[in-house]
């Protein structure tokens, strides 16, 4: 079984916080111990015990493996913008170390660590890096998610070369639908698949904010538990997942 597995998508709102509590959902279902951790999260609330972010109380409430908000979500940042424009004016700076040890202290009490990044694979944290060098720190394989809305397949496109190019360990790739009028999904779908030289692990349907959580599919569900290596927890069979062409490696 692997590490954990890092949740990224084609931009900012495209459900990976969705896909990433499902999967947390899912793991701990199999009787796996599962955290969360959103390593960097700009827009956040004030409260009684400091900022708090939605989409990391969202992975936590999700998980099974009770943890510290800060070790969950090291980096937390009020104002709803961009990384490193949050960080800059916090004056702070995103200490990808530090975002290890992190994840070390959650995966030694865990079986398997869901780490959801912050918007897109190349979401600039500072002045050089973004957010695939997280990824990368972590060596931990990538679940890429694909929001089905007009330029997803460029989007979706681009970010599975420049994974390829870094060689990140891409396991598979979710296909969202986040727009409800979004012509030709069915076409879409099978254009990625054919470029992508894989089927989606999942496709996940239109769901309205505040609508409930999300529940994969047993077949989804058990695509998701062969790319993850936990084949013996499977309460369903199903066919391994094509092979990645470019370069990309599955796990």
């Amino acid at each position: 079984m692997t590490r954990g597995v890092f949740i990224t998508g084609t931009d900012t709102g495209v459900g990976k916080t969705l896909v990433a509590a499902a999967l947390i959902r899912m793991l701990a279902g199999l009787g796996v111990r599962v955290a969360g951790m959103k390593p960097v999260a700009s827009g956040a609330e004030r409260t009684a015990e400091g900022l708090r972010n939605a989409d990391a109380l969202a992975l936590m409430n999700a998980a099974n493996v009770a943890a510290a908000y800060d070790t969950v979500n090291p980096y937390c940042f009020e104002t709803p913008i961009a990384p490193h424009i949050a960080a800059r004016e916090a004056g702070v700076a995103i200490d990808v170390h530090l975002v290890r040890r992190r994840f070390e202290e959650l995966a030694h009490d865990a079986e398997l660590v869901v780490v959801e990044g912050a918007g897109g694979w190349l979401a600039p944290i500072s002045a050089t890096q973004t957010l695939a060098d997280i990824a990368l720190a972590l060596e931990i394989p990538v679940i890429l998610v694909v929001g089905l809305r007009l330029g997803c397949l460029n989007h979706a496109l681009l970010t599975a070369e420049s994974l390829a190019s870094r060689r990140a360990s891409l396991a598979g790739w979710i296909a969202n639908h986040v727009d409800p009028e979004f012509e030709r999904s069915a076409e879409n779908l099978a254009t990625l698949s054919a470029r992508l030289q894989a089927e989606p692990l999942a496709v996940v349907p239109f769901v309205t904010q505040g609508s409930g959580a999300h529940h994969f599919a047993d077949a989804e569900s058990a695509r998701l538990a062969q790319v993850l290596q936990l084949e013996g927890r499977r309460r369903t069979a199903a066919s391994p997942p094509q092979s990645w062409s470019n370069g990309l490696r599955v796990r």
